[in-house]
């Protein structure tokens, strides 16, 4: 049986408007291509999770509304487990707005409504699904406090958490004590480390101060340049395949997904981090976030073509 990922974290429409150039503040623009897709970082990284490989189970929290029975519906036909998939009969589901510019850089704003009333008492029917998992993946799109909590229960049970620690935000000391490995990007990890990071010995410099918090494992992603992973017996740059891109929405969320499936399959960290770059470079040439989640045999066929240049 393939090992158990469970993703707690948030579950949002996306709505995405096509611009020749992000708007500045005070300036209204005529864009191209709208469309909706399914997102949110939690559903974005179960649905990379699922289509590589993994034994996939979401833990979100949606409105009872079209949003929301519109994406359940999708999480079921991509066979992910929806039976913890809470619904809230208050609050909407969340929704994010993107608008895309022609050099595929984004800008979002979210919407949270039931993300927001994800809290540690809705986790109780999952507990135990919880505690048995391979890998939990999470994010900051839901309560810092659930996040935190999660990452206690599971600490007793040798359970390793990854932590993709984004929208950035203060982090209590506490979850990195109880986290195993992070995975910020440039500016998450300046937040993170206090520093600016500005070239390869700030990027050293600023995984090494996350790590001396009480994380073991601190990746962080550098974009097109690739990741660099800090453990306490490396700090080496992995790099990505260069690509032309597209929208880099979920560009992220992508890795973080092949990155636990990798990892969940006991793949060595240096490999694993590799893949999941190769996974998140094919994801950025398509356009939206979870349709643009590659499949396995495509990662696969793309690392070939990749080490036969």
């Amino acid at each position: 049986m393939k090992p158990s990922l469970v993703i707690v974290g948030s579950s949002n429409t996306d709505m995405v408007i096509k611009t020749n150039h992000l708007p500045v503040p005070g300036e209204t623009i005529l864009g191209g291509n709208f469309f909706m897709n399914a997102g949110g970082k939690g559903a974005n990284q179960a649905v990379a999770t699922q289509r590589l490989g993994g034994n996939t189970t979401l833990i979100c929290k949606m409105g009872l509304d079209i949003f929301g029975s519109q994406s359940l519906a999708l999480f079921k036909q991509e066979g992910i487990n929806t039976n913890y998939i809470i619904s809230d009969k208050i609050n909407p589901s969340g929704v994010a707005l993107i608008t895309v510019d022609e050099n595929a850089e984004n800008c979002i704003v979210v919407a949270p409504g039931a993300n927001a009333t994800l809290h540690p008492d809705d986790l109780a029917g999952s507990i135990k699904t919880i505690c048995s998992a391979s890998i939990i993946l999470m994010q900051l799109e839901i309560p810092i406090d659930t996040v935190n909590f999660v990452a206690d229960t599971v600490k007793t049970n040798g359970v390793k958490v990854i932590l993709n620690p984004a929208p950035a935000c203060e982090l209590p000391a506490a979850l990195l004590q109880n986290i195993w490995m992070i995975t910020p990007n440039e500016k998450e990890a300046e937040m993170l480390a206090g520093i600016t990071i500005t070239d390869q010995a700030s990027v050293i410099e600023a995984a090494n101060i996350i790590r001396a918090k009480g994380v073991e494992i601190a990746i962080i992603t550098l974009g097109a340049k690739g990741a660099f992973i800090a453990t306490k017996d490396m700090n080496q740059l992995v790099p990505a395949p260069k690509v032309t891109a597209v929208d880099t929405t979920a560009g992220g969320d992508v890795f973080n997904g092949a990155l636990a499936v990798a990892l969940s399959e006991n793949m060595p960290l240096l490999e694993a981090v590799s893949f999941a770059c190769h996974a998140a470079a094919l994801s950025v040439t398509k356009l939206g976030a979870q349709s643009s989640a590659p499949f396995r045999k495509e990662v696969a066929d793309f690392m070939t073509k990749q080490l036969n240049k």
